[in-house]
């Protein structure tokens, strides 16, 4: 399979942005923000969670950041109210102590060694600021994803290694907890955010995997006719579908809170 592409703002807002914004308000509500706080928002991608905050908080200061400059590109044409720069969330240009919240949703487990990723995130927020984050439950009930790697996996084992589900064993409540009480944060809870991905048809929900864009569409994209053909019907039948035809599934999310002592 070919290296992974994260660059196309409009494919990625077909394929996963629909959901993100639904996730997005539901992080928010779970942190509760007041008026002229100063965020930053790491692993900002196309800004779903950047447009959430700024519609309904009065933030004093909100900075998107992402390492992607076409997506950081395509931030700064959808959002109003926000500062956009292209960095590595591991890496970033801003003092110590400087933010309220540090917030990053469905990009730390694409970050490499999280550890040292999450210690310059506590570094940049001030003494009893919050670090909180969201992440798709790959291994679980982000369906969307799941049906489509098991019906992968079950095809051919030689996909179980691009299996989302095993490839980030971060994305579960209990490393996700170990992670940010081991950074030295206080107060840590989990929560799950779901939102339901709903499709017309089959058809519907099988075409954003046809885009050749991101690990499952690229998958899709790397097999001949006939595997391809193959997946597609077997997703088909493990699916489940309602009598009208459309399919009705989870999207859940794991959000992670904790305070800087």
């Amino acid at each position: 399979m070919s290296s992974e592409k994260w660059a196309s703002g409009d494919a990625y807002e077909h394929f996963m942005g629909r959901w993100s914004a639904e996730v997005a308000s539901l992080f928010l509500d779970r942190l509760q923000p007041a008026a002229q706080s100063i965020w930053l928002d790491i692993g900002c991608g196309t800004g779903a969670l950047t447009r959430v905050i700024a519609s309904r908080v009065q933030s004093g200061l909100l900075v998107g950041v992402d390492s992607s400059f076409d997506f950081v590109r395509y931030a700064i044409q959808r959002n109003q109210g926000a500062t956009f720069i292209t960095a590595s969330g591991a890496a970033l240009p801003a003092a110590d102590d400087r933010f309220d919240f540090v917030a990053s949703g469905l990009a730390l487990n694409f970050m490499p060694q999280p550890e040292q990723t999450l210690k310059e995130w506590v570094r940049v927020v001030k003494p009893g600021a919050i670090v909180a984050a969201y992440v798709w439950d790959y291994a679980g009930k982000m369906e969307f994803l799941r049906y489509f790697w098991d019906a992968a996996v079950a095809l051919n084992s030689d996909a179980k290694p691009h299996h989302e589900g095993n490839r980030f064993p971060i994305c579960q409540p209990d490393p996700l907890r170990q992670l940010w009480q081991g950074a030295g944060l206080q107060q840590v809870s989990l929560h799950p955010l779901d939102a339901v991905t709903r499709f017309e048809s089959f058809e519907s929900y099988w075409q954003p995997f046809t885009f050749g864009n991101f690990p499952a569409p690229q998958y899709a994209l790397s097999l001949d006719d006939e595997h391809r053909k193959q997946l597609h019907d077997r997703l088909q039948s493990d699916i489940p579908t309602e009598k009208d035809g459309s399919i009705r599934l989870i999207a859940r999310a794991w959000a992670v809170i904790g305070q800087k002592p």
